[in-house]
């Protein structure tokens, strides 16, 4: 199709194929690689403040390892067969809170590089989000309390450019509802009005099928079956039963720390469940993160136990209390992805690629060398592996996630920390 015939096909449709055009990526080429089978979608977890190895580590060998009792990653126990452990992920050439907590996602790249200085979550949702009702969604538990900064963000839209997590469920309720909240025939209006537009689309594209060449015909056939895929989105996340208003405390309140994360995470598999996003993050407090764990009745703020020596016993095992308490929550996000149907079969966590992710290795040393990663297969990644990576680039680690997405870029962030991705996670 040449130039002049796009310009009279975009005309022909009266603005209602350019509204739909970027979910259907429109007679143009994919990012994604037609070969193998894909995750469907990624969700990002992070804590803050980096661990005490000895008692984080699993035992044993790749295949055969086990969580000892007492460990940080015990609570995991029951996702095991569902899990990779990596372990000796290195970020090279970084060290500290804030310049681990900027690389995470990062590989540290900028805007000449391949990933464009976006993070992990913005590159994949950049990819594979366009026709969703949201993208990409970032929730937070008290992320924001010191504002917008290097220590407090993890999600980038390029150099510089923080995408900021919400601290609110009732505004990210709101975001995923809208003005509906709960109003059916709110949803029923909304529901009608983008299939009408959606019959409109079908049916001009049908009609240029019968005017253009073979070539042609191949890729608009796709795009009618995208169409499909799109209408039954739209089903999906406005035929979802909307729950009620989440209650929690103020987003500040530290009690409320864990109301609200276990409401945000709740939220968040709502939107994957109801088809809104196939990205998603919950970011828990950041670097340097002064939450105090006192449901745990622990008295001192999670950064400062997180410097405990081997000298302090009572630090080290505070530190080690709430670091379980995580695992305990990463768990409970696994769980609700395992009880909710993929509606192309199976589970959400069946086809969902989920990575626990922290800024920092060793949290007295103040050191990015081996980094603890944990993250699920989502039908790519052969799971039921703890990995020994022995100091491997984490941006080889961030190139295999956007593979198992269906991306073909070789290279994240910075190139010359790595190319490819990492051969033990093949």
């Amino acid at each position: 199709m040449n130039t002049l015939s796009r310009r009279r096909f975009a005309l022909g449709l009266g603005g209602g194929l350019l509204a739909a055009a970027p979910l259907l990526g429109l007679l143009r080429g994919t990012s994604r690689a037609d070969t193998g089978k894909t995750a469907r979608r990624l969700v990002v977890f992070f804590s803050p403040n980096g661990t005490i190895h000895k008692h984080w580590r699993p035992s044993g060998t790749e295949t055969s390892f086990s969580f000892p009792t007492g460990s940080i990653l015990e609570p995991l126990e029951k996702h095991k067969s569902d899990l990779i452990v990596c372990d000796g992920v290195d970020f090279h050439g970084v060290d500290n809170h804030e310049a681990g907590m900027a690389a995470m996602l990062t590989g540290g790249g900028d805007a000449t590089t391949a990933s464009a200085g976006m993070s992990l979550d913005q590159f994949v949702a950049a990819r594979i989000g366009d026709g969703d009702k949201l993208r990409s969604l970032e929730i937070g538990v008290q992320t924001s309390a010191w504002g917008g900064n290097v220590q407090t963000r993890m999600s980038y839209a390029g150099p510089g450019q923080y995408v900021p997590p919400d601290d609110d469920p009732k505004s990210v309720f709101s975001r995923m509802f809208g003005d509906s909240l709960g109003d059916p025939a709110m949803v029923d209006k909304a529901l009608a009005r983008r299939k009408n537009i959606l019959a409109l689309v079908r049916g001009e594209v049908t009609d240029l099928r019968s005017r253009v060449g073979k070539a042609e015909k191949d890729k608009l056939d796709a795009h009618l079956e995208a169409l499909k895929s799109v209408e039954s989105g739209f089903q999906g996340a406005l035929g979802c039963a909307v729950p009620p208003v989440p209650a929690t405390g103020g987003p500040y309140d530290n009690n409320a720390f864990p109301t609200i994360g276990k409401a945000q995470m709740d939220l968040l598999v709502l939107a994957l469940a109801c088809g809104m996003t196939k990205v998603a993050s919950v970011q828990w407090n950041h670097t340097v993160g002064p939450a105090v764990f006192s449901w745990l009745g622990i008295g001192e703020g999670h950064h400062s136990l997180s410097h405990s020596d081997d000298g302090n016993a009572q630090g080290v095992a505070d530190f080690v209390a709430a670091e379980r308490w995580y695992a305990q929550q990463f768990s409970y996000l696994l769980d609700q992805l395992a009880l909710t149907p993929d509606p192309k079969g199976g589970t959400l966590l069946d086809s969902t690629v989920v990575v626990w992710c922290k800024e920092l290795g060793d949290a007295r040393l103040h050191d990015c060398k081996s980094v603890p990663f944990v993250l699920t297969g989502g039908g790519y990644f052969k799971t039921g592996r703890y990995l020994k990576l022995n100091g491997a680039p984490h941006q080889k680690l961030l190139v295999s996630i956007c593979q198992a997405m269906g991306l073909d870029n070789q290279t994240f962030g910075d190139p010359s920390k790595g190319v490819g991705p990492l051969a033990e996670l093949s």
